[in-house]
């Protein structure tokens, strides 16, 4: 994965060098094929040429025999190099398109965020795939143009060997093309990476929706969120029917420029051979010669702006790439054991809070405030990294800061209320690792039971993406399930059991008591089953703990509590 260099001018360069050093190879090996393909077309009219020369003059049976085998060689060796040129370079393509887009997967998933400047999820996806590809792309693009570079050369020695005016003018026409491509080329470059800015955006703002869509629905936001959703596709619409022009304006000036170049190579050899100067069989190459350069020079004349495109793509994948962790997570792991400590944290709403929870025990806390359980969830989950808060966490006796991130999430789980369920299986939801030991008792546990005896296959039930398939309630006892199958040393549960029914959520309750007794267990809920089931109860209030006791004691002596927890 890269790293963030500040003294790095320009990281998307950094990343196109990258991408070429690594497939060195594969471009070496296409290129010798690509440049035998394109001589062996730029051969194919300057033998038409050698045979009205001679073969017509001398009338021998013999030498038309061996033209026509020539003819035979030179269409076998288009054939393959073409073919095996192709092969290589798409594979290599392909190849570095996928590992870029495990990096930027990599980065968008890593258990500490990175500062990506505000990107979303959907842009991050949309760089992932559309803007990794194009920079791949660039390993096609330096073997094509070094082969149409020989095409045109082979071409204009051919010429040149007939009439040197012949070969200059195919030179001078050839430096003339590109020179005024490589300026509109640039405005190609500037524009495509604007697009695919707006495209990004578009892409995050959809994902959201689908995310959002319920809520809205429920009340009434999502005409609005639509219109919002229209304004920014309006704008990457215009964007990309920008570029569409720039393109078009590009590739009609190309074609115009190759086809004045070809008629000037046409006419010049008519010209020469009207004169004398130039016989019969030199004519016929030169037309020859005139009308294929332009397949070549087509394709030389459009390799700057894939240059510019892969240049664009590839400095948008730079600020996911380059982009610096929030911080930078400890190397040690958690001593063995099973306590935690929040020690004097503020963060977001929280104001200096304080509790311990002993190893082997279950504590439930039961916020007034929403906002202050989503805030604690985050500063345990690592979501809120260590730099972003005051105070300190301590699990096992040592500061999360000091600790890897991927080893405090494989000692403390924190199962978020709105885990998301992914396409596959209930199995594969549950235990996606499949190494659970605890799977039926999981499963127990949460009365999913119901949903699995539900259905003829039982675990193996297919699952829509995002649970698509299965009620708000199966949903979260599935989220519950896999939480429980992880049997993790620290368990932090937020709200599990708001979707389901007040005798399943008694029955959940006892269930989990009962699977996790002796393991250490933090609920944060309002839910009277569940605080009932734990040993004891931190009432939290205003980012502070107000009190603490059991939950029947508290139900008895503290009347907010009473307000705020039963139904």
């Amino acid at each position: 994965m890269m790293t963030t260099d500040t003294q790095r001018p320009r990281p998307g360069a950094a990343i196109l060098r990258t991408a070429l050093r690594r497939n060195i190879g594969a471009m070496i090996a296409g290129t010798v094929l690509m440049g035998l393909y394109q001589a062996a077309e730029t051969a194919f009219p300057i033998a038409l040429g050698l045979i009205v020369e001679h073969t017509m003059q001398d009338r021998s049976l013999g030498s038309l025999g061996v033209s026509i085998g020539s003819l035979a060689v030179i269409i076998t060796t288009v054939s393959l190099s073409w073919r095996f040129g192709m092969r290589v370079l798409q594979k290599a393509n392909t190849t570095e398109a996928h590992r870029w887009r495990v990096q930027v997967a990599a980065c968008g998933l890593q258990p500490v965020a990175r500062d990506v400047d505000g990107l979303k999820s959907g842009e991050i996806l949309t760089i992932a795939t559309e803007d990794a590809d194009q920079t791949a792309d660039i390993i096609e693009v330096v073997p094509l143009l070094v082969s149409s570079l020989v095409a045109v050369v082979v071409a204009a020695v051919a010429l040149s060997l007939a009439d040197i005016r012949l070969g200059l003018l195919v030179i001078v026409g050839t430096v003339g093309i590109l020179s005024i491509l490589a300026v509109m080329s640039q405005r190609i470059g500037s524009s495509t990476q604007e697009q695919q800015a707006k495209v990004a955006r578009a892409g995050a703002k959809v994902a959201d929706l689908i995310i959002g869509l319920r809520p809205l629905h429920g009340f009434g936001g999502n005409h609005a969120a639509f219109g919002s959703y229209r304004r920014v596709s309006t704008d990457a619409k215009r964007q990309a029917i920008t570029v569409a022009r720039v393109n078009g304006a590009y590739a009609g000036t190309a074609l115009a420029l190759n086809a004045v170049l070809a008629a000037a190579v046409s006419l010049t050899a008519g010209w020469l051979a009207f004169g004398g100067q130039i016989s019969i069989g030199e004519l016929v190459m030169a037309v020859g010669l005139a009308q294929f350069i332009m397949e070549p020079l087509k394709m030389f004349s459009e390799m700057p702006k894939y240059v510019m495109i892969a240049r664009a793509s590839a400095e948008r994948m730079a600020l996911v790439l380059s982009a610096p962790p929030v911080t930078a997570p400890g190397p040690e792991r958690p001593a063995p054991g099973g306590d935690l400590e929040v020690d004097g944290v503020r963060h977001g709403t929280l104001r200096g809070l304080k509790f311990t929870v002993a190893a082997g025990e279950f504590v439930a806390i039961a916020p007034y405030q929403p906002r202050a359980a989503a805030d604690l969830v985050a500063v345990l989950a690592v979501n809120a990294a260590p730099p972003a808060y005051e105070g300190m966490v301590r699990l096992c006796g040592q500061e999360l800061a000091d600790l890897s991130v991927e080893a405090v999430r494989e000692h403390m789980l924190v199962n978020p209320y709105d885990a998301e369920i992914f396409g596959g299986t209930l199995r594969t939801n549950i235990d996606p690792s499949g190494s659970s030991r605890t799977l039926p008792e999981a499963v127990e546990a949460s009365m999913l039971t119901d949903v699995v005896a539900l259905h003829r296959d039982g675990l193996d039930y297919a699952v829509r993406d995002r649970g698509a398939n299965l009620s708000g309630g199966q949903r979260q006892r599935l989220s519950l399930a896999r939480a429980l199958a992880a049997d993790t040393d620290v368990l932090v549960l937020h709200n599990p059991t708001t979707a389901v029914d007040a005798v399943t959520e008694q029955l959940i309750a006892r269930n989990i008591a009962k699977l996790r007794r002796g393991r250490t267990t933090l609920v944060i809920t309002s839910s009277p089953a569940l605080l009932d089931a734990a040993d004891r109860v931190l009432v939290l209030d205003e980012g502070v703990i107000t009190a603490e006791d059991t939950h029947r004691n508290l139900l008895a002596g503290d009347e907010d509590y009473c307000l705020a927890v039963a139904r």
